[in-house]
């Protein structure tokens, strides 16, 4: 099965960093950068807002919990939002993707 992690990071560079590192590591199989994005938030009892690179990774359900805690590790935020789930696919993507464990 595949799976999809959410993550929001402070900019570009650090997004970029994250997801060849993931891509080296064969714990993603590709990294989506989406943004910027305007994040409105609740943080230690206020309110803040920022300008962040959302990133969309894709890997293969068996690599979800490693590659989060991975992404945890090379973040820049001290807590940062990382969100995993596993995610149906279309046959050739689960094939692409669970090529990063030999699944395929």
């Amino acid at each position: 099965m595949s799976a999809l992690i959410w993550c929001p990071f402070p900019d570009v560079k650090a997004a970029e960093a994250a997801a060849m590192t993931l891509l080296d590591e064969r714990l993603i199989a590709c990294a989506n950068l989406l943004g910027p994005i305007r994040s409105l938030f609740e943080w230690q009892g206020e309110r803040g807002e920022a300008l962040e690179v959302g990133v969309l990774f894709k890997t293969d359900e068996a690599l979800l919990d490693a590659a989060i805690v991975r992404i945890a590790e090379l973040h820049p935020y001290d807590t940062p939002a990382v969100l995993g789930w596993p995610a149906r696919a279309a046959p050739p993507t689960a094939a692409w993707l669970g090529g990063l464990t030999g699944a395929a």
